[in-house]
């Protein structure tokens, strides 16, 4: 099953917007684009994932595993959100081990959503 890492590209993280400039999260969502490489994690742009007050967000889900949500994003952080992501993957039902999760994930979980039908 594949495993998609959602990435708001709108957040603003309460910038001003100048013209031309390019939002917080559209540059989270390149990072993670060019720190990817090859995995069975696709990171996908979103719209909105109405976190808005919580900074950079992200979205984990596939079909069958439990979806979580993480807020307080930055660039820096792809090395850790593809770490998490890849471990994610490893898991069946998407419960990864409070002990095998990045930091930023233990500390910076907004949600954590069961899978439909559950």
């Amino acid at each position: 099953m594949g495993v998609s890492l959602h990435v708001c590209i709108t957040c603003r993280v309460g910038e001003l917007e100048a013209e031309g400039t390019v939002r917080p999260g559209a540059r989270l969502h390149a990072a993670l684009v060019a720190a990817a490489g090859t995995s069975d994690v696709a990171v996908k742009p979103v719209e909105c994932l109405s976190a808005c007050s919580q900074g950079c967000t992200i979205a984990l889900s596939a079909p069958g595993r439990w979806s979580y949500i993480y807020g307080r994003l930055a660039e820096r952080d792809a090395p850790d959100i593809l770490a998490g992501a890849a471990a994610y993957a490893r898991f069946p039902h998407g419960l990864v081990p409070w002990c095998e999760r990045p930091l930023i994930f233990r500390k910076q979980s907004l949600a954590r959503i069961p899978p439909i039908g559950d």
